[in-house]
């Protein structure tokens, strides 16, 4: 069993989103000890921004490519290997601005590959990554679930992982963190609680 676990709070070790994916990390692996865990932390080890130059890269031949050009595609396929070979995905999303960190967009635009993910066929999209398993660990300052306002960040998180063919995917959500002490810790405790009791039931 491979799980992959991805960050990418831009807080460290204060924000919510990271304690909140180690605790479903810590709990999987504690009820399948034999789990090999893969860390992916996309603040502190951020991948490039999609751009003109990653298409050019792996557009241009091998034998044509130079040492960033190199860099980029190796770089780009050792991510979608990570994501391909994990049995369990594990993602801390907090919400920046109505959506997720730029850096898991990145890391996203890296794993949505046509031919590897999905592909296109005369009865149009399908999704490749069928039997994969995907917890989102969803953390907002305000209250946004079931709102207009979540569009951009839990909504776009399951269209694309749907997109790609996951079916079985979870989310953990502690929201309205920025209202106070005691509204955080007690969307933080409802969260844990979902962990421990509901989540791997």
């Amino acid at each position: 069993m491979k799980l992959l676990h991805i960050d990418s709070s831009i807080l460290g070790d204060h924000s919510a989103s990271r304690q909140l994916s180690r605790s479903v990390v810590q709990s999987f692996t504690a009820i399948t000890p034999d789990t090999q865990v893969v860390y992916r932390d996309l603040a502190n080890e951020p991948l490039s921004h999609f751009s003109g130059a990653t298409l050019a890269a792996a557009g241009t031949p091998v034998e044509g490519r130079d040492a960033s050009q190199k860099l980029e595609v190796e770089t780009n396929e050792a991510t979608l290997e990570e994501f391909l070979s994990a049995d369990v995905v594990v993602i801390g999303a907090p919400m920046y601005n109505f959506s997720i960190p730029s850096q898991l967009k990145a890391w996203i635009d890296r794993i949505c590959v046509a031919g590897r993910t999905f592909r296109y066929t005369e009865a149009g999209p399908e999704g490749l990554c069928k039997g994969k398993k995907v917890i989102v660990v969803s953390t907002t300052g305000g209250l946004h679930q079931g709102l207009p306002s979540g569009a951009g960040h839990d909504d776009l998180l399951k269209v694309v992982f749907g997109f790609i063919g996951v079916t079985d995917l979870q989310f953990v959500v502690a929201e309205g963190l920025a209202y106070g002490d005691e509204p955080r810790a007690a969307a933080m405790a409802a969260a844990q609680k979902n962990i421990s009791e509901t989540l791997f039931a």
